[in-house]
């Protein structure tokens, strides 16, 4: 059974309802490299420097500031920065019911489940039927931790999701980028539709899925761990060519009919060859002068 990280109120009108809230996600096991000092395998130790004083300094020395002018700083103090911070009111006031459809998935981050607190079964329930048959998903302002997010309540399976949003200063303008000015021809759009309904389906099944890059990463270090050298051959990646836009359509098409019939069926993808081989050397010394354990291979 997960923890709940808060409790809340949802208030709506005159309608208030007791929540906690839950981590929609778990964080997989993040793949990272330390810095290793390699005559004696030990991790190296970072240290806070002065560049002007040319001398390491003590974190008691540090104070957090703002550059509001090149190399030129103000200083503020623990009392000044908690001062500055938004207080917490552990409520989720709903402004306004939008239509689902209104609000592009470009504003969404973190997801948190809500469920119902103390008390607050009958009219969690009720708010979730009522966005559910609406259509239409809660905007809603959650002050915490010293911060005011904009969030919207959604309906799902049984319960509800709140889902914190970017505000639109955080979020960039198509006008910065150069999208051309191509033309896009009838008969192109048309085979293109053709090939997008060929491979279309009607759910989505991410258990079919995997970080395949990260499983790979996995094995190659259990492999050193195991006193394995490894050398991975990577085709050259080939360079952009201008293509003839039917002629790749009409292709992908074909291929797509040789595959399999009707929607759902799946395209060929060509992938760069990865050639991987391991040599057995042994392994190297710990830092605290044992070999490395090896496991039995079949």
């Amino acid at each position: 059974m997960p923890r709940p990280f808060a409790s809340a109120q949802v208030a709506f009108g005159l309608v208030s309802i007791p929540v906690k809230l839950y981590s929609a996600t778990e964080a997989t096991e993040k793949i990272s490299f330390n810095m290793i000092h390699k005559d004696c395998g030990s991790r190296i130790q970072q240290q806070l420097f002065c560049p002007k004083d040319e001398r390491t300094i003590s974190r008691e020395e540090t104070a957090k500031g703002y550059e509001f002018s090149k190399g030129q700083y103000v200083l503020f103090s623990e009392e000044e920065l908690k001062a500055m911070e938004e207080k917490a009111t552990q409520t989720i006031e709903i402004s306004e019911f939008l239509p689902r459809e209104a609000i592009d998935p470009i504003y969404f981050q973190k997801a948190n489940y809500v469920a119902p607190d103390k008390g607050g079964d009958r009219a969690y329930k009720l708010l979730a039927k009522a966005l559910e048959e609406t259509g239409r998903w809660a905007l809603a302002k959650y002050a915490a931790r010293g911060k005011q997010y904009l969030v919207i309540l959604r309906p799902l399976e049984n319960g509800l999701v709140m889902q914190q949003l970017f505000y639109p200063n955080e979020i960039r303008s198509f006008a910065e980028l150069d999208l051309g000015d191509a033309v896009v021809k009838d008969n192109e759009l048309k085979m293109a539709v053709q090939l997008a309904e060929m491979g279309a389906a009607e759910e989505f099944h991410p258990e079919n899925y995997r970080d395949e890059v990260a499983d790979r990463i996995r094995g190659m270090i259990q492999q050193k761990i195991d006193g394995e050298e490894i050398t991975s051959l990577m085709a050259e990646e080939p360079k952009a060519q201008v293509i003839d836009l039917m002629e790749a359509l009409k292709r992908s098409l074909g291929g797509a009919r040789s595959g399999g019939s009707g929607r759902g069926a799946k395209q060929a993808v060509t992938r760069m060859p990865v050639k991987t081989e391991t040599k057995r050397k042994p392994a190297k010394a710990t830092a605290s002068g044992k070999p490395a354990a090896k496991r039995a291979t079949r």
